[in-house]
């Protein structure tokens, strides 16, 4: 899933640069087409600007570099030709201190070149023209920003409605202000939204689709053409389904807005139209029927193994995620000062989607501020940016349940020790040593007085964990680190034992690990 996206800053139409009445612009040669934008102001008194412009500007000039007998030759033409051709997009000529007047020669050449002549009266500084295109484009980049952020809350809601599919086709096609069109695997259009196209586009947006349907090594995700004045776009969704969306102009943030759609349709038809799309669904609804987690595993696919993700949003205010960072709660407890409340940032559904979709799964439950993926077990999970990752061990389907437990514990820890991932071990231990059975049946003796306080059990856990720092136990729990003497001071009289002994610490963790 791209990147959520920040559409690029939008270009400012030249003819709204021309109506700021206080700049007093007049544009005294070249074309005057409505259409025409530009991407920057730069000013440049070199006699040869080609080697400083990107493409896009609007350059502006007093002429401090035109010789004294300029007119009589191939000054001005060599000029402008040399702006055009480095992509300038107009000539602003600021009249005073050197010329009165814009010199003929180069009104004739602007004419010549096709290139827009500007007017910059004395009383107008070239700084204002360049701040009045900072503003425009602020102007600008501010309403694109609102139009993606009103087109992904309803994509999003088009997505959650019975009808997803022809609901978010209908959302994406009304905030482009085109034509939005799904295609199967087999190249048939099967739902679409928006104006009719001519037949000559609609196969031309057919044949885009298919140069990115799956079809080996190295195949696109995404393409672009243009036909007939008509500005066309393709997106794999995967299983040989793909988007495609054809309108009559192409907008900065129209891109950021079509991937929204595509993660969103990728989860809704490409997984589901999948032989393992439809297996998932038909365990969830064998489970629905009553049906137990033994029976429902075998459609998950027989062989197949998975892990379970545990995943937080990180808070952007703490940022903890660098790594040597320090956790302000942390430097809170080492202060002696009582922790305040933590505001967990709760992943909104689009959030967690994009998660699950990144980590290979459309299997996403959330949770509060926590979401849970169960995720192909040969996929390794990476750290995520912005998340908090805990990662179970590879398990077959009857083992999920706890396989989730030891994500929720890798989670805890990746908090405590503010690390980006934290997988669950899989080597050979003491575990394998002891018979399963035996090593439950000692667990429940031994952790017995424990039973009916979950409080205590999950500090003396985190406790252990963390090797028994107060601090990071503390954060980890979200609780003052007064608490957590005192839970694990009652941990030491209901078990009776002594916490500070390196055995007994070793006996109990061996103890809850068999939980």
């Amino acid at each position: 899933m791209p990147d959520p996206a920040v559409p690029p800053t939008p270009a400012v139409p030249l003819a709204a640069l021309l109506a700021r009445e206080d700049l007093a612009l007049r544009r005294v040669a070249g074309p005057s087409d409505p259409a025409l934008v530009i991407h920057a102001a730069h000013t440049s008194e070199m006699s040869d600007p080609y080697p400083y412009l990107l493409g896009g500007e609007l350059l502006l000039t007093a002429g401090v570099h035109i010789p004294d007998a300029a007119d009589r030759g191939t000054y001005f033409d060599d000029y402008v030709s040399r702006i055009v051709a480095a992509g300038g997009a107009a000539l602003g000529f600021g009249l005073a201190p050197v010329h009165d007047t814009v010199p003929p020669a180069l009104v004739a050449a602007c004419d010549r070149h096709g290139l827009p002549l500007l007017e910059v009266p004395p009383r107008t500084p070239f700084t204002a023209v360049a701040r009045a295109v900072w503003q425009l484009m602020a102007r600008a980049r501010h309403s694109e920003l609102r139009r993606v952020t009103e087109a992904q809350q309803s994509l999003a809601a088009a997505a959650a409605r019975p009808d997803p599919v022809p609901s978010v086709l209908r959302q994406l096609a009304q905030r482009l202000g085109g034509r939005a069109a799904l295609y199967g695997p087999e190249g048939a259009e099967i739902a679409s939204a928006g104006p009719d196209l001519e037949d000559r586009v609609r196969g031309s947006l057919a044949e885009l689709c298919a140069v990115v349907r799956p079809s080996g090594p190295g195949t696109p995700a995404s393409a672009t053409h243009a036909t007939a004045g008509t500005h066309l776009a393709a997106y794999a969704l995967g299983t040989g389904f793909v988007l495609g969306v054809a309108t009559p102009a192409r907008e900065p943030g129209d891109h950021t807005i079509a991937s929204v759609a595509t993660v969103l349709l990728t989860l809704l038809v490409g997984e589901q139209h999948s032989g393992s799309g439809a297996a998932r669904t038909a365990a969830l609804v064998r489970l629905l029927l009553g049906g137990t987690a033994e029976e429902a595993a075998p459609l998950l696919g027989e062989g197949d193994s998975w892990s379970v993700v545990h995943a937080r949003r990180n808070d952007p205010r703490d940022r903890t995620d660098r790594p040597g960072a320090r956790d302000p709660a942390d430097m809170r407890l080492r202060r002696g000062a009582r922790q305040a409340p933590t505001h967990p940032h709760p992943p909104d559904l689009l959030a967690a989607t994009a998660l699950g979709a990144a980590l290979g799964s459309p299997l996403i439950d959330p949770v509060g501020e926590v979401v849970r993926i169960v995720a192909p077990g040969d996929r390794a999970p990476a750290p995520h940016p912005g998340w908090t990752l805990g990662v179970s061990a590879p398990v077959p389907a009857q083992q999920l349940p706890s396989a989730d437990a030891q994500a929720a514990r890798a989670l805890a820890r990746a908090r405590a020790t503010r690390t980006p991932l934290v997988r669950h071990g899989t080597r050979p231990g003491l575990d394998d040593l002891v018979p399963r059975e035996d090593a439950r049946a000692h667990a429940r003796d031994l952790l017995g007085p424990l039973a009916e306080h979950p409080a205590l059990t999950e500090t003396l856990r985190a406790w252990l964990s963390l090797h028994g720092s107060w601090d990071r136990t503390a954060v980890a729990l979200a609780v003052h680190r007064n608490t957590v003497r005192q839970r694990i001071a009652r941990c030491a009289v209901l078990l009776g034992t002594e916490l500070d002994d390196p055995d007994v610490r070793m006996e109990l963790w061996f103890a809850l690990r068999q939980e």
